[in-house]
């Protein structure tokens, strides 16, 4: 079996589930055990704290794991990045308070969880700075005075509001990833096997698929919006003069292309989600 290292709780816990479950293999939710075994798939699931994820990925005790970049860069264990997945998204960035008006970060101290990642974006930009590492409640720091700054994760920026804390430079981008130390031959096999399945998932979240009604006349500059995988499908119309348009559209277009397909006369436009996407 394939063993994946996932988190037992936390902010990727959910989102680590639900793309198996999306991939069509069914596993319980962890809440009260540390390790699992999917009904459907040879895979063995672990759950576990996400900052020993890298580590327990890197000693080959699991093969594979899911985590966010953020922890796989501050942990700087031997683990690849198989593919990105979506999900997690945020952001690894410096806050001051708001009231401050001196954005210059030399000679002063710095909070943060992610002291290894803090010090290799310093060290770039040439900045002088005291880092004082700190786990949880990094964002009350400034107001106590042990810090004039943070380094933090944000997703909206809510915790930051509430701190009175401002944004003055983002050092990281950062989501959940699928990582994986050494494997032999039978295991890679099986993770083709995964990434086959995660693939056509991600796929599926970055298309829709599009119907629309077409005249005959105007099916050229239609079908020059709606590319598709290779070709839109044109199927005739009973009405005469009149032809049914599918494709798919990118999530990124979406908008511009149906406002374009708009204008070139399209009529009956519908939007049907796609649940997977075999390229």
């Amino acid at each position: 079996m394939l063993r994946l290292a996932i988190q037992k709780s936390g902010r990727l816990h959910d989102g680590s589930l639900k793309i198996l479950r999306e991939c069509g293999i069914a596993v319980s939710n962890g809440n009260s055990q540390l390790r699992v075994v999917a009904e459907n798939f040879p895979l063995e699931i672990y759950f576990l704290r996400d900052d020993d994820i890298p580590e327990y990925v890197q000693d080959g005790v699991a093969d594979i794991g899911i985590v966010g970049e953020n922890v796989l860069l501050e942990k700087n264990k031997k683990a690849s990045v198989i593919t990105k997945l979506g999900f997690g998204k945020c952001r690894l960035s410096i806050a001051i308070p708001k009231s401050e008006t001196d954005e210059s970060l030399e000679g002063k101290r710095i909070a943060t969880s992610y002291p290894f990642v803090l010090s290799g974006y310093l060290q770039k930009e040439n900045i002088s700075c005291t880092i004082h590492e700190i786990s949880g409640s990094v964002e009350i720091t400034p107001k106590i005075g042990l810090a004039y700054a943070i380094c933090d994760l944000v997703s909206t920026g809510s915790t930051l509001f509430r701190n009175e804390l401002k944004e003055i430079t983002t050092i990281l981008h950062s989501e959940a990833v699928l990582i994986a130390g050494a494997l032999k031959v039978e295991k890679q096999m099986i993770l083709d096997r995964l990434l086959f399945r995660i693939q056509a998932v991600k796929r599926a979240r970055n298309n829709k698929y599009v119907l629309l009604n077409a005249p005959n006349n105007k099916l050229e500059k239609i079908c020059g919006l709606l590319p598709g995988m290779k070709s839109p499908t044109i199927l005739p119309l009973a009405k005469p003069g009149w032809s049914s348009v599918h494709s798919v559209i990118g999530e990124d277009d979406f908008w511009n292309v149906i406002e374009q397909l708009k204008e070139a006369g399209a009529e009956g436009i519908l939007i049907v989600p796609i649940e997977k996407m075999i390229a």
